[in-house]
């Protein structure tokens, strides 16, 4: 049984079919990345899993239970994370507050801090500017906030939509040595990014989406050597 699983998804945005059939498994302890053009639907896909947005017809299975019509906090009470894109975070409140956000399904104040420590050890500068206000950080570091707030309910598997969206690239190295970190820790992890080359070299295996269908799959290794993928995406 695969740790999530989606079986022949359609999703609409009203008459838009924005999803036509996608299957895709991820396997406990992995990383698996989608990857594809602006438009392709993998934003999409992670709404469809995190309940932002229903699928019309298909099964999106999360430990074996089917959490297609579930609402997003139950969903995310299963024990998904998201990251979202655009990076989502609480302007007006500060790094410490936009933490404990995260873990408002958490009752225990002792795990509570036990992560907002994780969080500090994984960015230290979260730490530096825990009394900061989240709207006042640079890009950069809104994105360290809003990927320690997706782990602040400590989810089985973290969705993480295009992390390294408008950063430096000596910020993005960072971002990806923390997912490879996360993912060497024991987290699963669903990745979309327009980065491709990267995503492939830090996944196990890789989804390939055209106009909201899955064409290619396989291991990273694979897919980084098909021909169609290098000079689509790989600008080889």
């Amino acid at each position: 049984m695969s740790l999530l699983e989606l079986i022949d998804i359609h999703s609409y945005y009203g008459n838009i079919h924005a999803l036509k059939g996608v299957s895709l498994t991820v396997e406990e302890g992995e990383i698996v990345t989608l990857i594809g053009a602006n438009g392709a639907g993998k934003t999409t896909t992670l709404r469809s899993i995190s309940g932002l947005l229903h699928p019309r017809k298909g099964k999106v299975q999360f430990k074996g239970k089917d959490i297609t019509n579930l609402a997003p906090h139950l969903v995310h009470k299963e024990g998904i994370g998201l990251v979202p894109e655009g990076r989502g975070i609480f302007p007006r409140l500060t790094v410490l507050e936009n933490l404990e956000m995260g873990a408002y399904l958490v009752k225990d104040k002792a795990e509570i801090q036990r992560g907002i420590d994780h969080a500090f050890t994984l960015f230290p500068r979260l730490k530096e500017r825990a009394e900061q206000k989240g709207g006042t950080l640079s890009g950069g570091e809104q994105q360290m906030l809003a990927t320690a707030r997706g782990l602040m309910s400590k989810p089985s598997i973290l969705l993480m939509d295009e992390p390294s969206m408008g950063l430096a690239p000596v910020l993005v190295d960072q971002i990806f040595d923390v997912i490879k970190e996360l993912n060497a820790g024991g987290t699963t992890i669903l990745l979309v990014e327009q980065n491709a080359l990267m995503a492939l070299s830090i996944a196990h295996r890789a989804y390939v989406m055209q106009t909201g269908s899955i064409v290619l799959s396989g291991t990273a290794e694979d897919v980084i050597k098909d021909e169609n993928v290098r000079k689509a995406y790989l600008g080889v």
